[in-house]
C-alpha cells in the first residue's frame, strides 16, 4: 500500500517508520528544510533525535508529490495544523483521509471530524488514536490503538494498513467517543502533572486521574459518545499513558506548573506542542454550554489563562463539598 503522511513531526516520523517495512511510504514536511535535513541524515534529528530512518522512506515538501497515488493519506499535524492542511488538500480530490491529532480545535470547539467535515465534505473520514508515545512506537514497542470512522470499508482499510508486528489495531465505529478521550486527557495530564510538581503524592494522582475520567465520560456522553469507548485504549488507556509516563508533554507542563514556573517560559523550552494547553478553554467552553460539570478542568484553565497559583488550585478541588460519587 502506498501511504502518504502528511506531518513530519514525531508521531508522524514514527509512525512512518513503523509502516515502512510493511508499505511505501512518503513523509511530506511543509517545510524544504526540515525535509532536506531528514533526507540528508537519514533521522529527524528536530523532532525525533536518535532513531534512524529505514532508506525506503521518501521524504519531500512537495505536498502534490507525497499525495499522488497514494491509496491512505495520513494527516499527522497537531489539532491547529489539521484545518489548513485539509484547505491544501482541495486541490487533489482527495477521497479517504485519516488523521491522528487529538483535541478540540481552540478558538471553535470542533473535533476533529467535524473540521474534516467542514472543510472537506466528499471526504470519508477515520481517526488513529490510544495510548502512544511516538518514541516507542519509532522503536517498535508494543503499542495497541483503535481505528474509529463511520466508513466500513475505509476502517477496514485501515486497520489493513496500521495492524501488524507490535502494533495492535482495534476497530470502532464511535468517532466522537474516541475523539473525546483523546482531547480530553490531555488537560487531565495537566492536572497530574501540576500535582505531581507539587509533590503531593500517589492518593492525589489518583484522586485526581479517576475524578478526570468521571469528567471525561460526563462530557463524551453529552457530546454522543459511548460509554465503553471511553472505558477503551483511546478513553481510559490513553489517560493513564499520558498522565503517569515520562515522555508525556502534557505532563511535563503540569509539572513544571507545579514547580512555580511561567507557562510563557515552560512552553518556549518544550520546543513541541501541547495540545492539553491548546484545547482546555474549548473544553471548559463545551462543558459550560451542555450543563457538564468539570471542576478539574476549570481549575487547570485558571492556572492556565487567569494567574491561579497552582496549591490553591489545587486546595480549591479537595475544599468542594462532599457528594456522591456516582
Amino acid at each position: 500500500m502506498r501511504i502518504a503522511i502528511l506531518g513530519a513531526g514525531a508521531w508522524g516520523t514514527a509512525l512512518a517508520v513503523s509502516l515502512a517495512a510493511r508499505h511505501q511510504i512518503v513523509l511530506y514536511a511543509r517545510s524544504a528544510e526540515l525535509a532536506g535535513e531528514i533526507a540528508s541524515h537519514g533521522e529527524n534529528r528536530r523532532y525525533l533525535p536518535g532513531i534512524g530512518l529505514p532508506a525506503a522512506i521518501r521524504c519531500s515538501a512537495e505536498l502534490s508529490h507525497a499525495v499522488r497515488d497514494a491509496d491512505l493519506i495520513v494527516v499527522a499535524t497537531p489539532v491547529a495544523g489539521l484545518r489548513p492542511t485539509c484547505s491544501a488538500l482541495h486541490a487533489h480530490e482527495v477521497t479517504r483521509l485519516v488523521w491522528l491529532c487529538k483535541g478540540f480545535e481552540e478558538h471553535t470547539g470542533l473535533l476533529p471530524h467535524q473540521i474534516v467535515a467542514e472543510v472537506l465534505p466528499q471526504v470519508r473520514g477515520a481517526v488513529l488514536s490510544g495510548p502512544s508515545f511516538a518514541l516507542e512506537v519509532a522503536r517498535g514497542q508494543p503499542t495497541a490503538l483503535t481505528a474509529a470512522s463511520a466508513d466500513g470499508p475505509l476502517l477496514s482499510q485501515c486497520v489493513d494498513a496500521f495492524h501488524g508486528n507490535l502494533l495492535r489495531v482495534y476497530r470502532s465505529d464511535d468517532l466522537v467517543g474516541v475523539e473525546v478521550g483523546g482531547a480530553v486527557k490531555n488537560v487531565l495530564a495537566l492536572a497530574t502533572g501540576i500535582c505531581d510538581g507539587l509533590e503531593l503524592g500517589l492518593n492525589a494522582r489518583a484522586a485526581l486521574m479517576t475524578r478526570g475520567l468521571s469528567e471525561m465520560m460526563r462530557l463524551g456522553i453529552a457530546l454522543g459518545a459511548r460509554s465503553e469507548t471511553l472505558m477503551g485504549l483511546s478513553g481510559v488507556g490513553d489517560l493513564v499513558l499520558t498522565c503517569t509516563g515520562a515522555l508525556s508533554r502534557n505532563r511535563a507542563v503540569g509539572l513544571a506548573l507545579g514547580s512555580g514556573e511561567a507557562l510563557p517560559a515552560i512552553l518556549a523550552r518544550l520546543g513541541h506542542v501541547a495540545e492539553g494547553v491548546l484545547c482546555a478553554r474549548a473544553v471548559l467552553d463545551l462543558a459550560r454550554r451542555h450543563g457538564v460539570e468539570m471542576p478539574i478542568t476549570a481549575v487547570v484553565c485558571s492556572v492556565l489563562f487567569e494567574g491561579l497559583p497552582a496549591s490553591e488550585g489545587v486546595a480549591a478541588l479537595f475544599a468542594r463539598a462532599p457528594r456522591s460519587e456516582n
